[in-house]
């Protein structure tokens, strides 16, 4: 893995503070919301109690009567106090699941209460896969995590096993596991296909991990295709079936910060070489993202001065709105590092970055980024604090005044009564947020509040606009 070269004992380093703060954030079982969108042919199956059936229904928006492809489990007085037999119940429902949705895998969700009385999901799994004929993965997405993404990078973790260890020999399981090549080559001849295949460079396997839309698979991919680098496949597939191989040896690269335990399990298990990366969020990160791995294979990358500079040059309108301003985190998804960079690179200063975990290892190479970010700008390097407490982060905040702090809902509103300007960082993580061109869609979430208080203004409404609000 890619570690942050240290620094001389001249310059100036990072901060790293620690303190002792609750977890303020969602419960990790809220991954479903996305999961299930993306892994098509799925069905997820959370088992705990009411609380969790609350908190999905609110979390999702989505009723039971529209039949999405995911359902709870309620776990009941007979299930904790031990009268019910857990595999029978379990056995029931994912029958169930077969005959009204038949789906290519079900996936169970353990939560809280299944970590407290001791259910044995690992061990029931692989008999009741082989009696109702259906891969069963289990995912301990449960709130004993630091954050709501870690969700995703327990289910992922638990995919990365299943993962074919060699490429398929039948022409059926071929067709079946190339989901990403036919979505680039849809409507094209079998001559312009064979042109593109020429193009890419002979270079090891690569496989990239983190669950993304679509349209921002393909962006990634098609941005790598430019360099001549294929992409092997991704973990998530859009179909359990299409899952990419990885044979020990193989490349692989995360696209999110909060997936470390997905990495070490495709390092340890899998003997993967992970590439170390700056993540790419933002065009600075998209670049460096696309030139670190462009390094690994030995090739030398082109028109990424060009590709970057036209993306900054269409941003112009949003960085000038903030250029300047600070912003606070104080902690919530894990994008913290990444989004910081991103900011500072457009002209603002960050006093302080809250996140609830920091993995030194896997974010080294974006560690490293931010270092320099904050270098080539002129402005102070950030303090970056893990498991912020919240109240003393009020209290710094009522010291420094930032522009805007981007915080998790519960303080929102009571930090916008004190006249300081907010934005739900849960907001970054369901936007499209990766590549050169949805470096947008972050700027334009980040200067809503902004905008909004200067639409105010100009209507004359100034004593609506919470900056002048008196606390």
């Amino acid at each position: 893995m890619t570690v942050a070269q240290s620094q001389s004992s001249n310059s100036p380093s990072l901060n790293f503070e620690c303190e002792t703060g609750n977890y303020h954030t969602f419960c990790p079982i809220s991954c479903v919301a996305w999961l299930y969108q993306k892994i098509e042919d799925s069905f997820f199956l959370v088992i705990g109690t009411k609380t969790c059936g609350y908190f999905l229904q609110n979390a999702m928006g989505v009723m039971i009567f529209a039949e999405p492809r995911y359902a709870m489990a309620e776990l009941e007085e007979g299930d904790i106090s031990a009268k019910l037999n857990d595999y029978e119940e379990l056995k029931r429902l994912c029958l169930q699941i077969k005959r009204d949705r038949n789906p290519s895998v079900i996936v169970w969700i353990g939560t809280c209460t299944t970590e407290i009385i001791k259910m044995d999901l690992e061990g029931l799994a692989p008999n009741l896969e082989e009696e109702i004929g259906i891969p069963i993965v289990v995912a301990r997405a449960n709130g004993l995590d630091y954050a709501f993404t870690q969700g995703e990078d327990t289910v992922l973790a638990a995919m990365a096993a299943r993962c074919p260890k060699e490429a398929p020999v039948a022409q059926s399981d071929k067709d079946e596991r190339t989901g990403i090549k036919k979505l680039l080559n849809f409507g094209k001849k079998k001559e312009e296909i064979a042109q593109e295949e020429s193009e890419y460079v002979d270079h090891p396997p690569l496989v990239l991990f983190g669950s993304l839309p679509d349209p921002v698979v393909t962006q990634l991919s098609l941005e790598l295709k430019k360099q001549g680098i294929k992409v092997s496949g991704w973990l998530p597939a859009k179909r359990f079936t299409e899952l990419p191989v990885i044979e020990e040896g193989y490349y692989v690269s995360g696209i999110n910060p909060f997936l470390s335990r997905t990495a070490t399990t495709l390092m340890r298990r899998r003997k993967c070489k992970l590439i170390g990366a700056p993540f790419p969020i933002g065009p600075d990160g998209s670049r460096a993202w696309i030139e670190k791995i462009c390094s690994v294979f030995g090739i030398t990358p082109k028109g990424l001065d060009e590709r970057e500079a036209q993306i900054w040059e269409n941003l112009e309108d949003y960085v000038k709105l903030i250029r300047g301003k600070s912003v606070f985190f104080m902690g919530d998804n894990l994008l913290e590092i990444s989004l910081a960079r991103f900011l500072i690179r457009c002209g603002m200063t960050v006093p302080e970055i809250g996140i609830p975990y920091m993995d030194k290892r896997y974010q080294a190479a974006e560690l490293a980024f931010l270092e320099k970010t904050c270098k080539e700008m002129g402005v102070p390097l950030p303090t970056i604090v893990e498991k912020p407490d919240n109240y003393n982060q009020l209290q710094r905040i009522k010291e420094i005044k930032p522009d805007l702090v981007i915080t998790g809902m519960a303080h929102a509103n009571p930090l916008e009564a004190r006249g300081i300007n907010t934005k739900w960082s849960v907001e970054f993580t369901f936007a499209q947020i990766h590549g050169f061109t949805n470096a947008r869609d972050i700027l334009e979430l980040v200067t809503r509040p902004l905008r909004r208080n200067n639409s105010l203004k100009d209507l004359g409404w100034d004593k609506l606009v919470k900056e002048e609000a008196q606390v």
